[in-house]
């Protein structure tokens, strides 16, 4: 079983570090067999807003959209997610975002259309192998906030018993 070391602690909070309480539940008798982050390496991630979604004109699978991240102004990106829609909340990398695999994001034109960041899912964050689409997070997720913290994903490892 998989769980999450911030969901232990809302149980239990001793004061050690990860490593000392790996020990101490393998020590009560329930086996850690790894301890490894909730997902990839990323930054330069944050909740945004799709405030209009088109269809791309000159490809069939693609959408152009303007997106909401806290900014001056609205980001141009290309996404080519079957769930992207007008009003959706979504995790968006911005220009100089790095991803797992560092992976770069960087401005671009796809299909002679400017993207300036890259609409994200589950698999591209590192977070799980769920690539059916980008992101869909609660109407209310406060936008420009990095998403990590939204997600409770800052320095929580999952341990496996």
């Amino acid at each position: 079983m998989k769980f999450s070391e911030l969901w232990l602690r809302e149980w239990v909070n001793p004061a050690i570090d990860s490593d000392a309480l790996a020990n101490q539940i393998t020590m009560a008798g329930l086996e850690v067999d790894g301890v490894e982050p909730v997902a990839g390496s990323f930054h330069g991630v944050v909740v945004g807003e799709v405030v209009e979604c088109a269809q791309h004109p000159n490809a069939d699978k693609l959408r152009v959209t303007k997106v909401n991240v806290g900014g001056d102004r609205l980001l141009d990106i290309v996404c080519g997610a079957p769930n992207c829609r007008q009003g959706l909340r979504v995790a968006v990398a911005t220009i100089g975002a790095v991803l797992p695999g560092d992976f770069k994001i960087k401005a671009a034109k796809l299909r002679g259309e400017p993207s300036e960041g890259m609409l994200c899912s589950f698999s591209e964050l590192g977070i799980s192998d769920d690539h059916s689409g980008i992101i869909e997070l609660p109407a209310d997720a406060p936008i420009g906030t990095d998403i990590r913290e939204y997600l409770n994903l800052m320095t929580t490892p999952s341990k496996s018993a």
